[in-house]
């Protein structure tokens, strides 16, 4: 069925680099992970995990767990001034005079590192004030080599068009959410059927497709985080975030979006045997979602056709072939935790990762389940220890999960986009199980919406 963003429904690192300082006064160090992360340390002890030397860098598994995790004690912009403050200190960049020797050799990592912050996580770099660290920090290091602070101004070059692109938020794709109603059918320049703009399953499952990818695109690994953020018992009084979990939002609006769009096509048709040929119809789309390896329009078009006011037209069914129907359903029947979808997204996993083609690449997974399965991961252990050490451990696995989507998410959609397809999808007016609508810009007044003469209802248990 549709989600509800609730808080219950919100929300492979490789070796690390040892550490080059020792744990802090009064802290004893925990269990070793990967190659020297510790699995539970103070918070200041693992941010000096992430500062670069002249001879020391950190994993890029450390890096993305550690900047993933760390906006739940601090926030992005004091982490990135304790970082170049650290830097400077550490390499005595204050000084008149500067070791050249030294600075070459540590100028290429901080470069690395900012790259490497800039790129997975931009959106902490919309603040002015970070940009101006980046340039202070760099600016102390460029008189001993101008290259960095060319290297620098690519890099912000290539932030500000990551900024740009994702300040294009999906948002407006969906249309306004304002519930609307009619009394009497709606006008057929309000509604076209889709069969009418797609007639082929797999051009429509490659519209899907295509859509999906584009959503995801916006959607930052910080989100995941943000999405369940509570306020930290260390910290001050206020939570570090609020309101920042807007394109996984939208995302979870497109696939209620989805769901009710089939319930409404499904629903429009006036003979049974016009509806019974939409219910076929989508069953292909879903098919080919499948195979493309899009789960999330998979359920979204299972959830559609089990909503009440299709699953009770039972005439209409008895004229449908269901055997391709209840195959898709055991695929993602919820029983055992979703165990044959699970099965089924390892299986499409493992073709991502050996693919030869970008169609083979593709892996969109139930997004529900996802964000359930990282909410459940954060309900199940302590972000921090009684001794007050950050739970390491557990952020790794997090970031496990996490980087495994944002893998899936840029991938290159190979599906040309159909515009007519695609604005359908995004605009068509779809109705909700009260009898109520959403369409795109129109504004029609009235109450319960009634079709024909029969009496026949979006919500009506009997079929005309």
């Amino acid at each position: 069925m549709p989600q509800t963003l609730s808080a219950s429904d919100m929300v492979t690192p490789g070796s690390l680099g040892p550490p080059h300082t020792e744990p802090t006064d009064g802290e004893q160090a925990g269990q070793l992970l990967l190659g020297g992360a510790p699995s539970s340390a103070s918070l200041d002890t693992l941010i000096q995990h992430l500062v670069p030397t002249a001879d020391y860098y950190p994993e890029k598994a450390y890096i993305f767990t550690f900047l993933l995790s760390s906006r739940l004690f601090i926030e992005p912009q004091e982490l990135l001034a304790r970082v170049c403050h650290m830097c400077i200190e550490q390499q005595q960049l204050d000084k008149p005079v500067l070791d050249k020797a030294r600075v070459r050799k540590f100028g290429p990592k901080l470069l690395q590192l900012l790259a490497e912050w800039t790129e997975t996580f931009p959106r902490d770099f919309q603040e002015e004030s970070t940009i101006g660290h980046l340039k202070d920090v760099v600016g102390r290091i460029a008189p001993c080599d101008e290259a960095y602070r060319k290297r620098m101004h690519q890099l912000l070059q290539a932030l500000h068009q990551k900024l740009a692109a994702l300040g294009q938020g999906p948002e407006s794709l969906l249309g306004t959410d304002k519930p609307i109603s009619y009394r009497t059918k709606p006008p057929a320049s309000i509604h076209r059927e889709l069969l009418g703009i797609c007639s082929d399953p797999y051009m429509l499952a490659q519209q899907l497709t295509h859509m999906e990818l584009e959503q995801l695109r916006h959607i930052g690994p910080e989100e995941f985080v943000q999405a369940f953020v509570n306020k930290d018992p260390l910290a001050s009084t206020k939570p570090c975030f609020s309101d920042k979990t807007n394109n996984l939002e939208a995302y979870v609006k497109w696939f209620n979006r989805l769901c009710y769009l089939v319930a409404t096509e499904i629903c429009m048709p006036a003979k049974k045997k016009q509806r019974a040929q939409v219910i076929e119809f989508f069953i292909d789309v879903a098919r080919e979602c499948f195979n493309i390896g899009n789960f999330n329009s998979l359920m979204a078009i299972i959830s559609g056709m089990n909503m009440s006011p299709v699953s009770r037209l039972k005439k209409t069914w008895a004229k449908v072939k269901t055997a391709k129907f209840f195959i898709l359903e055991h695929q993602m029947d919820p029983t055992g935790n979703f165990c044959n979808y699970r099965t089924a997204l390892r299986g499409a996993a493992h073709r991502s990762l050996t693919a030869h083609s970008s169609r083979e690449k593709i892996v969109i997974p139930f997004f529900s389940l996802l964000i359930k399965d990282i909410y459940f991961l954060n309900e199940g252990c302590a972000n921090r220890l009684p001794n007050g050490h950050v739970n390491f451990e557990k952020f790794l696995e997090l970031a496990k999960q996490v980087g495994e989507f944002i893998t899936w998410k840029q991938v290159e959609c190979p599906f040309e986009q159909d515009l007519s397809i695609t604005h359908y999808l995004h605009t068509a007016p779809i109705f909700s199980e009260d009898g109520t609508v959403w369409p795109h810009g129109e504004l029609l007044s009235g109450c319960r919406m009634s079709w024909d003469h029969a009496g026949r209802t979006l919500l009506s248990t009997q079929e005309a």
